[in-house]
C-alpha cells in the first residue's frame, strides 16, 4: 500500500445538484426504470415489485463503469459541474464516448422505490446489501452488464463500492471506494447519525411515520448534520470567521429549500446502521484505489483505519487529500479535480479481466 498526496491550488464550489446544462459534445443522459420482481431483502421480507430507477452515458457496447452516489442523494446528482464535468466530458477519465456509465438511484433514493411511495414505515427497513442486491440485479437482469470497468463510488457509494467488491470479487476490473472506510459503522460517524434518526423519530408531529404534514426536524437534523460532518473546518472558518458570519451562514442553511419526506430520509440514514465491510475484506479481488480527505469529519484518517484495514488487500493503494481552505471535509470528494488525474493513471493500468 501507497500514500499518495496531493496538492491544491484551486477551489471548486461543492455541488450535489443535477447539472442543468451537459456538455453538447459529450452524449446525452437516458433515464430510465426498470422492475425487480420479488425483491427480497435481508429482513426476509419480499416486495412483488421494487422500480430501480437509472441514468446511463454512452454506448452500452463500450465498457460499463458504475457509479454509486451518497446518502439521499441520486444518480442524476453524480452529474453535476464539480464531478460529472470533470469525470464524463471529452478527454476525462470517464469519458462518455468511451464507456457505457451507469448511474443509479439507490433503492429508497431518488426516482427509485422508496417509503413514501405510499408503504410508509410498512416498507422493509432496507440496508446496504440490499441496495447492492439491487444494483447488482438491475445491471445483470435489467442491462444486461456482464462485467464492470469499475465501480467508484462517494460515501454511501464509496462503503457500497467494498460490498461490491466483496459480494461480486470477479465481476469489476477495479474499484474505487471515496470518503469512506471498510469497517464497521462506529463512533462519532454513528453517533451524528443517530441524532438525525432520532430527532425525526421523536418529533411529535412524525407520528410514527403517518404524519399529514412534513415534521419541522428534519430540516433542523439535515442542516445539523451537514455542518457538523460535511465541509472542512479551515473551510468554515474562512467562510465565518466571525459570529456574525457563522449565523449568517446558518440561517442560509436553515432558509435553503428542503423537500425531501422525513420517512425516506429517515430510511436512508438509518440504512447505515449495520454497515461492515471488514468481515469480507479478503474476498476482494479487483485493484482497489481508496480515495479519502484529510479533513473528512466522518473517517478522520489520524484513526490509521485504512492503512490497517488495507493491508488485507493484495492491491491496494490510498490516496489522501491533505487538508486546506480549499477542500471540503466528507465534501471534498465529490470535486473530482482533486483526485482525478492520479485516478486516471491508476485506471489505466489497472488490467481488464
Amino acid at each position: 500500500m501507497r500514500i499518495l498526496r496531493q496538492t491544491f491550488t484551486t477551489w471548486l464550489l461543492l455541488c450535489c445538484a443535477a447539472v442543468t446544462a451537459w456538455a453538447a459534445d459529450t452524449p446525452p443522459a437516458k433515464e430510465g426504470d426498470w422492475i425487480a420482481k420479488d425483491f427480497r431483502f435481508h429482513t426476509g421480507e419480499v416486495l412483488p415489485e421494487v422500480r430501480l430507477h437509472y441514468t446511463t452515458l454512452g454506448s452500452p457496447s463500450n465498457p460499463a463503469v458504475l457509479v454509486l452516489h451518497g446518502t439521499s442523494g441520486s444518480g442524476t446528482g453524480m452529474l453535476s459541474p464539480a464531478f460529472g464535468d470533470e469525470l464524463f466530458g471529452p478527454g476525462q477519465p470517464l469519458d462518455a464516448s468511451k464507456y457505457f456509465v451507469i448511474l443509479p438511484d439507490a433503492l429508497g433514493h431518488g426516482k427509485s422505490s422508496k417509503p413514501s411511495d405510499g408503504l410508509r414505515t410498512k416498507f422493509p427497513l432496507y440496508n446496504y446489501d440490499d441496495m447492492v442486491q439491487g444494483q447488482f440485479r438491475l445491471l445483470t437482469e435489467g442491462l444486461g452488464v456482464k462485467h464492470l470497468r469499475l465501480v467508484i463510488g462517494n460515501s454511501m457509494g464509496g462503503m457500497q463500492t467494498w460490498i461490491w467488491g466483496a459480494q461480486h470479487p470477479e465481476f469489476m476490473d477495479a474499484l474505487v471506494p471515496m470518503a469512506s472506510q471498510p469497517t464497521e459503522m462506529s463512533s462519532r460517524n454513528w453517533m451524528m447519525r443517530r441524532i438525525v434518526i432520532d430527532s425525526i423519530r421523536n418529533d411529535p408531529a412524525w407520528n410514527n411515520g403517518n404524519y399529514t404534514t412534513q415534521p419541522q426536524a428534519v430540516r433542523a437534523a439535515n442542516a445539523y448534520f451537514g455542518i457538523v460532518s460535511n465541509g472542512g473546518s479551515l473551510a468554515y472558518q474562512k467562510m465565518a470567521p466571525t459570529r456574525a458570519a457563522a449565523d449568517k451562514l446558518l440561517d442560509a442553511r436553515l432558509a435553503a429549500p428542503f423537500t425531501a419526506d422525513a420517512n425516506d430520509f429517515l430510511y436512508q440514514w438509518d440504512s447505515s446502521r449495520d454497515y461492515n465491510a471488514a468481515p469480507q475484506l479478503e474476498r476482494i479481488r479487483a485493484p482497489l484505489l481508496a480515495i479519502n480527505s484529510a479533513d473528512d469529519e466522518r473517517n478522520p484518517p489520524e484513526l490509521g483505519i485504512m492503512e490497517r484495514e488495507l493491508k488485507r488487500l493484495k492491491n491496494a493503494k490510498f490516496l489522501l487529500i491533505p487538508a486546506s481552505e480549499d477542500t471540503r471535509g466528507h465534501g471534498t470528494t465529490a470535486n473530482a479535480k482533486f483526485w482525478k488525474t492520479q485516478m486516471k493513471q491508476w485506471l489505466d493500468a489497472a488490467p481488464a479481466q
